[in-house]
């Protein structure tokens, strides 16, 4: 039996002539009749009557036919997904992403990807320092990162950076806590508040921070150290701390507001990277994407 006598009986079952099945499969019908008669002796059973209407399956065939147009249809789908691996560059796409502003950003990127191509997509959770080791180490093809804009920290020669966002840090306070109503906090006075920090003290935000108090002399208080933005939030909204954010990062369920500072907190750049050099299709499509809700993004906040 070939996939062509398969091709050949539904093409039957579905146009109900031989001639018809030909012109459908652009074969002769020379060609029709021989794949039929080949399946035909293969089963030692007839599969089609044939009259001057034109053709039938008879029952037989009509059960045979049910059981192989399956075959077919994944068949189709593992041509298609051949397909678009080749064309993607890539059978499995992997990605390294931080939370945060990462997980808004790349799930919707992810989403358009696969409307795009069918290459599976993993992703790996980490910190940027981590992600660029990742990178690196050719265990995943992309990733995103943040860092603060006027820090080399992750400055890494054989990187390739595209930056997405690049934002201004601002204190996030509790909208109806004794500095909501501030238009610009000044940390000099604030060497009592207690500040949500990330559990990596190598984060921007934490960085920031330190910078910022050692300029005063002054030390940095914490009530909590947690990644989970849900907590952060409710945290500050509640008023049993402060957090360093920007406006991408803010939850509008929660009744926090942000507020500039009279020292420069500098700004928190989210970055697209890539290794340097020639990368899978899948690699720029995703870029593309990310370029994209990352304007869109802006936009809605703006």
């Amino acid at each position: 039996m070939s996939l062509q006598q398969f091709r050949v009986l539904l093409a039957i079952r579905e146009h109900g002539s031989l001639t018809q099945a030909a012109e459908a499969l652009q074969y002769g019908v020379p060609t029709v009749t021989h794949h039929l008669s080949a399946l035909e002796a293969h089963l030692n059973a007839r599969l089609v009557d044939r009259d001057r209407r034109g053709a039938h399956l008879t029952p037989l065939g009509a059960a045979f036919a049910a059981d192989i147009a399956p075959v077919f249809t994944r068949i189709e789908r593992a041509e298609r997904a051949v397909a678009d691996q080749r064309d993607a560059g890539v059978v499995t796409l992997r990605v390294g992403t931080f939370s945060s502003i990462g997980s808004r950003l790349m799930p919707a990127a992810i989403a358009r990807l696969q409307q795009r191509t069918s290459v599976r997509v993993e992703v790996v959770e980490a910190e940027p320092t981590e992600v660029l080791r990742l990178l690196r180490g050719g265990e995943v093809h992309a990733g995103l990162i943040y860092d603060v804009s006027d820090e080399l920290a992750l400055a890494v020669p054989d990187v390739e950076r595209t930056t997405l966002l690049s934002e201004p840090y601002r204190v996030m306070v509790s909208r109806s806590g004794p500095l909501g109503a501030r238009d610009v906090l000044d940390f000099a006075e604030l060497a009592e508040v207690a500040w949500v920090c990330s559990r990596n003290p190598d984060e921007a935000s934490d960085r920031v921070l330190r910078r910022v108090y050692h300029s005063l002399g002054l030390p940095v208080r914490e009530v909590m150290r947690t990644d989970d933005l849900t907590m952060i939030h409710g945290l500050v909204a509640e008023g049993l701390g402060f957090a360093l954010t920007t406006a991408a990062a803010v939850d509008a369920d929660f009744d926090v507001v942000l507020r500039p500072a009279v020292q420069d907190l500098g700004e928190r750049r989210v970055s697209f990277v890539t290794r340097r050099g020639p990368v899978p299709p899948a690699v720029t499509w995703l870029g593309e994407i990310l370029r994209q809700l990352a304007a869109e993004r802006v936009a809605g906040i703006e």
